[in-house]
This record gives C-alpha cells, sequence and structure tokens, in this order.
C-alpha cells in the first residue's frame, strides 16, 4: 500500500515492490492511472504471501476495509523503509 501526495492511500500487488513503486513515481506507461497525478508516492504497508493467488484475495480484502480500517493496518503493521 502506498500513501500518495494527496493522503490517499493506493493498494496493489507486485512481485517486486521497490520496482513498482518506482514505476507508480514514474511518468511511464507502467505507472497506475491514479498514482500519475498523485505522486510521489510512499511505501506504507507491504505483506508477503506465497503466490499470485493469494497475493489477489489479499489485495481485495484490503480494498473492501474503509481508510480508518487501512491506516490501522498501517499501524499495526512492521514499518517499511520509505521508498520514493
Amino acid at each position: 500500500m502506498v500513501r500518495c501526495s494527496d493522503g490517499s492511500l493506493y493498494t496493489g500487488i507486485a512481485r517486486d515492490v521497490t520496482r513498482r513503486v518506482g514505476e507508480h513515481n514514474g511518468s511511464g506507461k507502467r505507472a497506475a492511472q491514479y498514482t500519475r497525478s498523485r505522486q510521489p508516492v510512499v511505501l506504507v504497508y507491504q505483506e508477503s504471501v506465497s503466490d499470485r493467488a493469494t497475493a489477489s484475495r489479499r489485495e481485495y480484502q484490503i480494498k473492501q476495509l474503509n481508510r480508518a480500517q487501512k491506516l490501522q493496518l498501517i499501524e499495526a503493521g512492521a514499518p517499511v523503509s520509505q521508498t520514493k
């Protein structure tokens, strides 16, 4: 999960989180349309899972949370590096 420059939260999945955050902060086609206009983004939460299917299910679960619940998840989670 990344926090965008406008304070909004964006959730996605990636095999290489550092690379993906870099893509979100770029202007290329690989940046999500949502994050392109909200740069820079900062990594605030991540989880590791065993496979893509599990990652997709977890992404869906997180996307169903409201903002307060996502913020609680971020607070409870292990600190992550502030990748920009």
